[in-house]
């Protein structure tokens, strides 16, 4: 069974949800004494710091990107690379045979420029094959072994840039997949640890209780601030 992809619990940025752990974190260290009369010990916050930094070390999706375009960049290159020799030598064996001969439209190069990549390397094969099979006919428009040998490398190269790209475009499906699943571990503690906090405070120390409020975007921290400006305005 096909797993299902993982959703985000939380609705900021993972940067903003690493910051407000640590911020977090900072605040429970303050306040271990009364946490741990919820049974919560400083090794599951030495726990949840740990995770924090593995959090923090994992590439983010713009990382990963990029490197996602380097190699698509280089597929892209060695495709040029192909469509270059295969068409030098069709410009040979077009001297030779007509392009509307069954011998040309053997190689099966029409509409190249429109070819998946997965059609450009069977292309690529085709044209090798057909070649070889056409060798003594074609010999004297200067088909040898070598312009041959050119097709064939830069089909090679080709499949191969076409590999490492489809592994990268996989890694980075990956590893956004293990980003989610962490962020939505971390912001359940989070939210454990906030709980807490709130529920220490809730009676005794209004700014201690402001310490564990999790606001999803600064807008939300400005109306917040607003509201607490408001309150100390009327007292």
């Amino acid at each position: 069974m096909k797993k299902q992809s993982s959703n985000r619990q939380y609705n900021f940025p993972d940067a903003d949800l690493y910051l407000q752990c640590m911020e977090r974190i900072k605040y429970a260290h303050r306040d271990m004494a009364q946490f741990e009369e919820y049974g919560y010990i400083l090794e599951r916050l030495r726990a949840f710091k740990a995770l924090c930094d593995k959090f923090s070390a994992l590439p983010d999706d713009e990382e990963l990107l990029g490197d996602q375009m380097v190699t698509t960049e280089k597929k892209y290159k060695a495709a040029e690379a192909l469509k270059s020799a295969i068409r030098s030598l069709m410009t040979r064996v077009a001297i030779k045979y007509s392009n509307r001969s069954g011998r040309y439209r053997k190689f099966g190069t029409a509409k190249m420029g429109d070819m998946t990549d997965a059609q450009l390397i069977f292309c690529g094969r085709r044209v090798v094959r057909v070649a070889r099979q056409q060798l003594d006919f074609l010999a004297e428009t200067g088909v040898n072994e070598n312009v041959i040998r050119r097709v064939s490398e830069a089909t090679r190269d080709f499949e191969r840039a076409v590999n490492i790209q489809q592994d990268k475009v996989a890694d980075r499906d990956i590893s956004v997949e293990r980003r989610v699943e962490q962020g939505n571990k971390l912001y359940d503690e989070l939210i454990t640890l906030c709980n807490i906090g709130k529920d220490i405070w809730a009676e005794k120390d209004p700014v201690k209780y402001e310490n564990y409020c999790i606001y999803e975007s600064n807008n939300d921290q400005k109306k917040a601030r607003k509201e607490r400006e408001k309150e100390a305005g009327k007292a």
